[in-house]
């Protein structure tokens, strides 16, 4: 019989039990619901956020952290609208987020990170060019700006943004500057 915990997820490539796997296809759920048909910018992230509140699309009340930072940088308001208005809207204007690792990390530190991000980048790359097919991609993590260079060279099918290479919100508490740097190349999606 196979140990579940030598099983490898194949959305971080982390050992996953059960429970990891449980967790990943939950946030898959919440996150298809909200998947526009044609993606006109996939905001493309380097870590999937360990709390439900930091994830774009859990169904909790509470928002925080990079999900807020993404929804006041397209100006999709939360006040008084409900989590499904709100992510709506951010469907409606052809946005989609997601994550070169797709769950939390387990490994910490600097050396699990590299490898982690390293070991997943060849599947998010595949998975973004067959799957999602977007128009456009926007690297929006201090955690891709190592990757930053092989993102804009591989083939994504797509433009990658910003162009000179970088990314978008590059610090964890973006000041308004990188959000309305953000907000400012987005506004080129729907000009």
């Amino acid at each position: 019989m196979i140990n579940p915990s030598s099983l490898r997820c194949d959305g971080c490539g982390q050992l996953a039990d059960p429970t990891h796997i449980a967790r990943r296809l939950r946030r898959l759920e919440w996150a298809t619901r909200f998947r526009p048909v044609h993606i006109q910018a996939l905001l493309l992230s380097g870590v999937c956020p360990q709390r439900d509140r930091e994830f774009l699309y859990s169904p909790g009340l509470l928002i925080d952290g990079e999900a807020r930072n993404i929804l006041q940088a397209v100006q999709v308001s939360t006040e008084g609208k409900s989590r499904e208005a709100f992510l709506t809207e951010f469907q409606k204007l052809g946005l989609m987020l997601t994550y070169v690792l797709e769950c939390p990390l387990v490994d910490l530190s600097a050396k699990g990170a590299a490898e982690a991000f390293q070991n997943q980048l060849p599947s998010a790359v595949a998975r973004i060019r067959r799957s999602l097919k977007p128009k456009r991609v926007f690297l929006i993590s201090p955690h891709l700006a190592p990757l930053a260079e092989v993102l804009h060279q591989g083939n994504l099918g797509c433009p990658v943004f910003p162009e000179g290479g970088g990314v978008f919100l590059p610090s964890g508490n973006p000041a308004e500057s990188e959000i309305q740097e953000l907000r400012s190349a987005l506004a080129g999606v729907h000009a």
